[in-house]
């Protein structure tokens, strides 16, 4: 097909930011309509693909001194951006990144009762993916690496997440995810795989070095801090080396003094500073009403893989029907990333 669009554009150039807000705005329908044991298994790898990335940032740093503080963090900060180069790329669902469907919910795309739903199923899967590896990493004695210095890193960082205060660890969560959202926005402007990995290691290196606070990073860097603080031969062994009484690590403290005000910031972050602000200046007056039910109720008339989230196929006038069609940008329906 060739529209105004291809005219206008190379195929090889980034999306512009308008068009970057309409994906998302395409995209956050997609994720919101995705049936649930589709978005709880997505959710489960992404949870898993986090923790992962927060055991490569234990490691990297561990023996480091704690002088040096800034090249430390930089040292782990950058293979930290594994974690959501595996969501974007081979494809699973963050609730930090998800906070951006938020934009089609404010256009009439997607209900709020439907945005809910999927930021809840999505959080539990994150929850399980992360305590899977944190699990696997403890029985696997990942920690007992160098003499039980990862341990030593590992156990330090949670105490250290733990001891934060409820409105600190709040703004830090803002800041953070705000990061984390711009991560995933430039990935909407990108053609290829390498476009996206090159998208995200900048914003996931500075919220890691500058030390804010990722809620689905602490379901594994708390937990595995707790699990060390109950582990006999570990604490006979660091006696002195560690930075808190293991006294502190409660379910209590994880989930309310950390998890709750980390979660909190993390949707104002991602939503309001990313999502609502670039709804503001894209897309704002461009809403065509609300779907049924919260759903494209569009049954038989296209093609749709709720396994994948990919759409196979859709006809113009199912597009003009759920009021997504634009035909300045009815390419990116055609074949838009849906899984990011």
């Amino acid at each position: 097909m060739k529209t105004e669009f291809d005219c206008n554009n190379s195929i090889i150039d980034a999306y512009s930011p308008k068009e970057m807000a309409c994906k998302a705005e395409t995209i956050g329908v997609t994720k919101a309509n995705l049936g649930f044991l589709s978005s709880f298994m997505l959710a489960v790898l992404a949870g898993a693909f986090i923790a992962f990335a927060a055991c490569f940032f234990t490691t990297c740093i561990t023996g480091i001194p704690t002088k040096l503080l800034g090249p430390a963090r930089l040292v782990g900060a950058i293979p930290f951006s594994l974690g959501l180069i595996l969501v974007v790329v081979a494809g699973a669902e963050l609730f930090t990144g998800n906070t951006l469907i938020v934009i089609a919910t404010i256009t009439g795309k997607v209900r709020w009762t439907r945005l809910l739903w999927n930021w809840a199923v999505i959080y539990v899967g994150n929850f399980v993916g992360s305590l899977l590896i944190v699990v696997l990493v403890y029985y696997a004695w990942q920690w007992k690496m160098g003499d039980m210095a990862v341990g030593i890193t590992a156990y330090n960082i949670a105490a250290k997440k733990i001891s934060i205060p409820f409105l600190p660890a709040f703004y830090s969560g803002i800041l953070c995810n705000t990061l984390v959202c711009l991560a995933v926005w430039l990935c909407y402007s990108a053609r290829s795989t390498t476009d996206k990995i090159l998208s995200i290691i900048l914003p996931i290196t500075a919220f890691v070095v500058l030390g804010f606070e990722h809620s689905i990073a602490n379901m594994y860097f708390i937990p595995i801090g707790m699990m060390l603080s109950q582990t006999k031969e570990f604490m006979a062994a660091t006696s002195g080396l560690l930075v808190a009484d293991p006294s502190i690590f409660t379910v209590y403290a994880f989930l309310v003094n950390n998890l709750v005000p980390v979660t909190l910031g993390n949707i104002v972050g991602g939503s309001v500073f990313v999502g609502v602000t670039y709804w503001i200046i894209y897309l704002r007056g461009d809403g065509k009403g609300p779907v049924t039910n919260g759903l494209i109720n569009i049954e038989k008339e296209t093609e749709i893989d709720y396994a994948t989230g990919a759409a196979l196929f859709v006809k113009k006038e199912i597009y003009e029907k759920v009021g997504l069609f634009d035909e300045k940008y009815y390419h990116y329906y055609e074949d838009v990333d849906l899984i990011i």
